[in-house]
């Protein structure tokens, strides 16, 4: 009876360390004595010969690992410190347990050596200003070097950049200056856009017409306000005449007045002498002349 219980035991042993369930997102790798068979098996149960067989598992889902801040120079010298975080998962489970040890350790190696290497051949501007770009280099230059290893890497994002203090100062002082040739560039653009306008409408204004409706408009603008004192602006055109005296155009006027003047006088003296001698003296030689 001991001998029977022994034997159940050890094959009780064996089933339950021969049996393995594969996860959905899991695939298993299943080496018989030292040698691969076949494709990854998953997901469900699977049974193994007991000391012969064995199963590696691996994680098909997307790993989000944070690569370690890296100081590196960039191009125009500048000293910075980048961190990034790189988004993967394994395409080939065979690939990723032959071809390489410990492939979550290798992609972050890799990943190391490479942010420092691409973000050394860059310019501080670009850093900073073109994130999208170098992420895109970045992740072709990562997913070609972990690609041997059934590895794709779906995405790599550039966290932060890092500079010293002094240089953040100074650029401060660059982007103000900035700023200050902007409006200044654009407060003469409109000084220049205010004067284009301001010829256009004296240019308008030459005509008459043009003249007398602004004139109307001022005077029905006037009206409008609550003003003690209105002034009316009145055309030097009415006073032409009177300013220019008998000079010029208004020489027959002038001549004109003085011959009415000459008139009225010589009316007035001849009824004041037919008043005082009662009646108009005769013509003694008949030519028709008034005795002196």
């Amino acid at each position: 009876m001991i001998v029977v219980g022994v034997v159940v035991l050890v094959v009780l042993f064996l089933l339950s360390s021969s049996i393995r369930i594969v996860s959905e997102y899991e695939r298993g790798v299943i080496f018989r004595l030292g040698r691969v068979q076949g494709r990854a098996k998953g997901p469900g149960p699977f049974v193994l010969i007991p000391v012969v067989d064995r199963m590696v598992k691996i994680d098909l889902r997307t790993v989000t690992m944070d690569v370690p801040p890296q100081d590196l120079i960039t191009r125009d010298n500048v000293p910075a410190r980048v961190n990034a975080v790189i988004y993967f998962r394994v395409l080939d489970p065979n690939k990723a347990v032959i071809e390489v040890e410990n492939y979550v350790l290798a992609t972050s190696q890799i990943s190391q050596t490479t942010l420092r290497s691409v973000l050394g051949q860059k310019d501080l501007d670009d850093l900073l200003t073109n994130r999208e770009s170098i992420n895109e280099e970045l992740q072709s230059i990562i997913d070609e070097q972990t690609d041997p290893w059934g590895i794709k890497v779906s995405h790599v994002e550039v966290k932060d950049v890092e500079i010293p203090q002094g240089m953040q100062r100074a650029m401060a002082r660059q982007a103000e200056s900035e700023r200050e040739r902007r409006a200044k560039i654009i407060s003469a653009e409109g000084e220049y856009q205010a004067s284009q306008r301001l010829r256009q409408a004296a240019d308008r204004l030459e005509s008459p017409t043009a003249l007398q409706l602004r004139l109307f408009q001022t005077l029905g603008e006037i009206s409008t306000e609550n003003n003690s004192t209105v002034i009316i602006p009145v055309p030097m055109d009415l006073f032409r005449p009177y300013l220019q005296g008998g000079n010029g155009s208004n020489d027959g006027y002038a001549r004109q007045q003085a011959a009415a003047a000459r008139r009225m006088e010589e009316d007035e003296a001849e009824r004041l002498y037919e008043e005082a001698v009662g009646e108009r003296p005769e013509e003694e030689d008949g030519s028709g002349e008034r005795p002196a």
